[in-house]
């Protein structure tokens, strides 16, 4: 790119040194010409008015002409024939300049010659004839074609040296905008492009840096994605193992309430793949509005078995203020999944759920009688080092709840009590 750049503009200078070098070249030519021509006309008529005064007495001139070298001035007769001064034998032109009104040029192969002729009352009664050689035009158009040629060869050298600066200054930052893209292929979205100055190409770069902030949000919600799945997938998967082994440990099992069972507890799966996929996605989740009161007492059904099992209580309480407040099922039913899986696999005792008005938003306190949280523990920081579990599930769960313009937090920590906070529903 720098060698095309530089290319350019050199081949742009060039022919711009041409159209203007060429016609002034042809034009400092003429006027050499036409320069000399109007030297060699004073020489002749300083020349013709020093004899003219022998000439009209009939006389041979004697006066040695006061020219300087290389002109040579001459007077003839009308004839042709030499009277005085430095010239050939014989003029040529005699006939044409004794018959012309003024100067005449009568330029040969090697001279530049003007003829002036000396009239009396309208006869011309000599001439006189002044002449340089044509190599001293030359040699000072040639002396002014070389400082011309000079100056082009300055100016070129010049257009040479601001066109590699340019190039160095555009090509740089293109070459690195190139080898950032080709970071951004290679997976490497913490690559940022540096700032040339240029707009347009610090346009590009912004664009670049926008689109590689992007894909490395991007990466990182589906990364996350199966992490998320993976742990609020754990437990229904587990629950649907241990209902299928039952089914086959006990031969005399209803089929149909199997079949039941875990056809709903697929539906439980199913959701919590939309809800964690649409997240993951950064796509609005499925804002079913549904019930508060509706909604937790399917998460008790959902629950209770699980903490029974493990001869542990739910209990839940729903102020009756709240009970028909309208929210995202969908949220709530994450958020709660994460919470009640923590309290079954992190504490004791009873688990007491309670859904309570807060002013604009939905309270909801889920608290046991377990050890609870170690003090100076960020139980929300993913993967924290003090958590006892994968160090996933609150991290997901605050996520959700703020997605939705929630809060979730940690009220007390021993015994624990968490609290959700969501917006209601219009």
């Amino acid at each position: 790119m720098r060698r095309r750049i530089v290319l350019t503009t050199v081949l742009a200078a060039l022919v711009a040194i041409g159209l203007f070098g060429v016609p002034l070249a042809v034009a400092v030519a003429r006027y050499f010409v036409t320069a000399e021509r109007a030297e060699l006309e004073r020489a002749a008529d300083s020349y013709a008015l020093d004899v003219s005064g022998d000439i009209l007495r009939h006389r041979t001139p004697d006066r040695t002409p006061s020219t300087e070298d290389p002109t040579s001035v001459a007077v003839y007769s009308p004839q042709g024939t030499l009277l005085a001064g430095a010239g050939p034998a014989t003029l040529a032109q005699a006939g044409e300049a004794a018959g012309a009104d003024g100067v005449v040029p009568a330029d040969t192969a090697d001279d530049l010659v003007v003829v002036v002729p000396i009239d009396d009352d309208g006869t011309v009664v000599a001439l006189v004839r002044a002449a340089t050689a044509r190599t001293e035009v030359y040699w000072h158009t040639g002396l002014t074609w070389l400082g011309m040629a000079g100056l082009a060869v300055v100016a070129l050298l010049s257009a040479y040296l601001v066109a590699r600066r340019q190039a160095r200054r555009l090509a740089r930052p293109l070459e690195k905008l190139s080898a950032t893209a080709r970071d951004l292929g290679d997976g490497d979205f913490s690559i940022r492009a540096d700032r040339a100055g240029i707009p347009e190409i610090d346009s590009v770069g912004e664009s670049l840096d926008s689109t590689a902030v992007r894909l490395d949000d991007l990466l990182a919600r589906e990364r996350a994605f199966s992490a998320d799945a993976s742990h609020q997938l754990r437990t229904p998967l587990a629950g649907l193992r241990l209902q299928l082994e039952a089914a086959l440990e006990n031969p005399h099992a209803n089929l149909r309430d199997v079949v039941e069972a875990g056809v709903a507890t697929t539906g439980r799966l199913d959701r919590t793949v939309t809800d964690l996929l649409a997240l993951a996605r950064d796509t609005p989740p499925v804002r079913a509005a549904t019930a508060a009161a509706d909604e937790l007492a399917a998460i008790e059904l959902e629950w209770a078995p699980a903490l029974a099992d493990h001869g542990r209580a739910l209990v839940l309480t729903v102020e009756p203020v709240v009970a028909g407040a309208q929210l995202s099922g969908p949220v709530l039913r994450q958020i709660m999944t994460v919470l009640l899986d923590n309290a079954l696999r992190h504490g004791a005792g009873t688990v007491t759920v309670t859904a309570r008005d807060a002013g604009d938003v939905l309270a909801v306190d889920v608290a046991d009688e377990g050890e609870g949280i170690t003090p100076g523990t960020n139980v929300f920081h993913r993967r924290s080092p003090g958590a006892r579990g994968t160090g996933i599930g609150l991290a997901l769960a605050r996520r959700l709840a703020e997605a939705e313009g929630g809060r979730l937090r940690v009220t007390r920590p021993q015994p624990a009590v968490f609290t959700l906070l969501l917006p209601l529903e219009p």
